[in-house]
């Protein structure tokens, strides 16, 4: 299978995921190219959920053209499935996001989830975060001053996403050259420099299950080793 119908396995997977969620649910949605094929799956699944609550303008699209309620996070009494990409993830199933820009929102959508549900194909499984360079949302007043304390507290490059607005208006700088040994650390401490929104690391908040597409088959992990399983 080349990467594109990996990416549709993971997606299709995800739908055993609602299986145990009460009829009429909301759940969340990411966004990417992934979440693009679990969408389309879902419309075509039958599954019936109340509603999603949605990380991205792009995916909003998306769901209504398929004719799948939107509702407002606030509006969530309670969100029991968030289900989204990675552009990296480790053996701890922290995350890097934001390749799509969406990061602040889908970081607020993941805290608000009961469970994150992660779905990628293989080539995203990493021993160390970093090759993926890393997304950070900065206040555009802020760009060069943000750039500058991110270069002298990671030792990283951190280069303007030119062009790209993010959906709350603001830019990104992404921080090539990394190696991340401590994620959590690195994300408590990136969120400190005065300018930033928030940044690409999901390790405070990383995934709960991982739904991983490889050749052979879509494997299913929990971030509790002993729960792990297979399919």
């Amino acid at each position: 299978m080349n990467q594109d119908e990996l990416k549709k396995a993971a997606a299709r997977a995800a739908l055993a995921e609602l299986a145990a969620l009460p009829p009429h649910s909301l759940i969340g949605i990411g966004t990417g190219s992934t979440v693009d094929h679990f969408i389309d799956a879902l419309a075509g699944s039958g599954t019936r959920i109340r509603g999603a609550v949605s990380s991205s303008e792009a995916s909003s699209e998306r769901l209504a053209a398929h004719g799948i309620p939107l509702v407002r996070l606030d509006d969530a009494e309670t969100l029991p499935l968030y289900i989204d990409g990675a552009d990296e993830i480790d053996h701890g199933f922290n995350m890097i996001k934001g390749g799509g820009g969406a990061l602040t929102r889908e970081k607020i959508i993941a805290a608000a989830a009961q469970r994150f549900i992660c779905i990628c194909d293989a080539s995203k499984r990493v021993a160390t975060l970093g090759r993926f360079p890393l997304p950070v949302e900065v206040i555009p007043m802020a760009r060069v001053q943000v750039a500058r304390e991110i270069v002298r507290l990671t030792g990283g490059e951190a280069r303007w996403r030119e062009g790209f607005i993010t959906d709350n208006g603001n830019c990104i700088l992404d921080i090539h050259g990394l190696a991340i040994a401590d994620p959590r650390a690195l994300e408590s401490d990136l969120n400190q420099i005065a300018g930033v929104v928030s940044n690409g690391l999901f390790a405070r908040r990383g995934a709960d299950v991982l739904l991983l597409a490889a050749a052979e088959r879509v494997w299913r992990g929990e971030r509790q080793s002993s729960a792990a399983s297979s399919r």
